[in-house]
């Protein structure tokens, strides 16, 4: 009797084989276009949000508030999700559902830091706010 070929960890090839085929089964790509939509969009909104953070911070006029400090931290958070879902985005491993879902959160989170940030800046501009 002929045993299977074993790796020097002992395993049998077959195992390893196995495994790997399980691993790719649960892929599910990405259909095609999405990863670019979704990069374009990250871009676009780093691009805004970057140009309004260097309007608010130094070309605004008045003075420095809690309200307008707080405004430009959430702008600056806003930026910082945006880069990592953008660095996210352009990994290979992205094309995976599952991982490019992850992705996608981490995009909603820099929308919605970004468009508290930019609602609080109108309304510090405005003068609703006198902190």
């Amino acid at each position: 009797m002929i045993d299977s070929p074993k790796r020097q960890d002992g395993y049998p090839e077959e195992t390893i084989e196995q495994g790997f085929q399980a691993i790719e089964a649960r892929r599910v790509p990405l259909p095609n276009g999405y990863r670019q939509g979704v990069i374009s969009a990250i871009t676009v909104l780093l691009g805004f949000s970057l140009l309004f953070l260097r309007y608010w911070n130094f070309e605004a006029d008045g003075g420095w508030t809690a309200a307008s400090i707080l405004a430009t931290l959430l702008l600056a958070l806003a930026i910082v999700l945006q880069l990592v879902a953008l660095w996210r985005s352009l990994l290979p491993r992205d094309d995976d559902e599952p991982v490019y879902q992850v992705t996608l959160r981490w995009f909603l989170a820099s929308i919605i830091a970004l468009l508290a940030g930019v609602l609080l800046a109108g309304l510090t501009a405005s003068h609703v706010f006198n902190l």
